[in-house]
């Protein structure tokens, strides 16, 4: 039961990352307006403005019409789409449908079938953002070790999986004031030497002496008032008695 409730918690980890980094994805996909926001430079042909390993953050948003000489673009290969390259814009060949030529930089003039001709079908998009050499990180996830990254990974998903369970397992599940527990002996066995609080340990249904008074004192004004009473009913039935005389 326990390595089916450990495997459990980590698929659950495995899923809430997943959808954390699908979400983070397609966030950006939006917010870029291209399949994929980021690309690595993977040759010198536009050195010394973009080195092997620079990473480009591309804007796909910005429209195709729009394009000027001298912008930056990431673009298919027109001869087949078979490769993803980025060259500067070095002419437009024709406005209607709008064609341009790019070239690299380093490069000594453009290849047909490689810089041109570049249509609004070839376009990805224009680079808006360089990140140098954050590329290598592309290198260092390659396999294997990027296997061994998801194994590191998983594995401490693993352990904090179990140390959770350990955890649980340890919690104290007996009555913190059962007698038989020595620490809980040892915690309360001072409470018989608390000092008893008198005005609060007497027996409640037990009037004290003051009540005492104050009741004798309401029971004689109850027999004066009767004996008062009583007197003047005499007194009018005396005089009830003489008018009719």
């Amino acid at each position: 039961m326990a390595k089916k409730s450990i495997s459990k918690g980590v698929i659950k980890d495995i899923v809430i990352v997943g959808i954390g980094v699908l979400v983070i994805w397609i966030g950006l996909q939006v917010a870029f307006g291209t399949q994929n926001p980021f690309y690595v430079v993977a040759s010198g042909s536009m050195i010394p403005v973009l080195e092997v390993y620079d990473v480009l953050v591309v804007q796909g948003h910005e429209p195709f019409e729009d394009i000027e000489i001298g912008d930056i673009i990431v673009f298919n290969r027109p001869s087949d789409h078979d490769r993803v390259i980025v060259h500067r814009v070095a002419s437009i060949i024709d406005e209607n449908p709008k064609t341009i030529r790019t070239k690299g930089d380093a490069n000594p003039a453009s290849i047909p079938g490689t810089d041109f001709p570049i249509t609004e079908e070839e376009y990805i998009g224009k680079v808006a953002y360089i990140m140098p050499q954050v590329g290598y990180i592309t290198q260092l996830l390659k396999p294997p070790i990027n296997y061994v990254i998801i194994a590191i990974v998983i594995g401490i998903m693993i352990v904090k999986q179990m140390s959770k369970r350990k955890s649980e397992k340890e919690l104290p599940l007996s009555d913190p004031l059962d007698s038989d527990n020595p620490n809980t002996i040892e915690k309360f066995s001072d409470l018989d030497k608390i000092k008893e609080d008198t005005e609060y340990s007497e027996d409640l249904g037990k009037p004290t002496i003051d009540e005492e008074k104050v009741i004798e004192e309401q029971k004689d004004e109850v027999v004066e008032e009767q004996k008062d009473e009583s007197v003047q009913e005499t007194e009018t039935d005396e005089k009830k008695s003489e008018d009719k005389k």
